[in-house]
């Protein structure tokens, strides 16, 4: 009986969580700032793919992030970064912030999180973060051979640690950035341009190949 009712429990939080979405696409939809709230962040990161998809931290990152842009990855940003992203975060979805009368046009049917679902959000957000690479323990990522990771990875967070995935499933990763950064209109080496940095995805996937993790035995 008790199983039962856990499994009833996430269904309904899963339906919650699809409800929210949709909620928020629809919002965006009616609002006229909606295009550029939906530019915010690509696209290509799913609430499947949230770690403990069924913690309370998820769920919170489910309900309270998506109002304003597409679903963000928790490894987006280090430790270091995410409480300053979430305080800011916050401010602006209470209807203050940095663009003023417009803040709170935007944000006027927005919820802000209370103070304690703002800690547990906080808590996973770190918990699951990039874990920053130890130029030390990599030091060819400061050579020549290493530069286009070094610059392709370093324009929208900190640098990766290699060992966080496989050489197996690193070209995967690579292929959901060179999206997002596309998305993004970063410089991604796909329509190379003589004038940017030739940054080859071949050359990027060689380089963490080199140092990923072993996979288990």
């Amino acid at each position: 009986m008790r199983g039962f009712l856990v499994a009833l429990l996430a269904l309904a939080a899963g339906v919650t969580r699809a409800d929210e979405i949709d909620d928020a696409r629809k919002r965006w939809a009616e609002s006229p700032h909606g295009p550029m709230l939906e530019r915010i962040l690509p696209p290509t990161f799913e609430r499947r793919q949230l770690p403990e998809p069924r913690s309370p931290g998820a769920q919170l990152v489910v309900r309270y992030c998506i109002q304003c842009h597409n679903l963000a990855n928790p490894a987006m940003h280090d430790a270091r970064r995410w409480p300053s992203v979430v305080e800011r975060m916050v401010v602006r979805m209470r209807g203050k912030g940095n663009l003023g009368a417009l803040m709170t046009e935007m944000m006027a049917n927005v919820e802000a999180p209370s103070d304690a679902e703002r800690q547990v959000l906080l808590a996973y957000l770190v918990r699951h973060a990039q874990k920053p690479l130890d130029e030390a323990s990599v030091p060819e990522v400061l050579r020549p051979s290493g530069e286009p990771f070094r610059l392709a990875c370093g324009q929208c967070h900190t640098l990766p640690d290699p060992k966080r995935y496989t050489a197996a499933q690193w070209p995967a990763v690579v292929e959901r950035m060179r999206k997002n950064m596309e998305w993004m209109n970063r410089v991604v080496g796909s329509k190379p341009d003589l004038t940017e940095p030739q940054l080859k995805i071949e050359h990027i996937n060689s380089f963490l190949a080199r140092h990923a993790r072993r996979p288990a035995s």
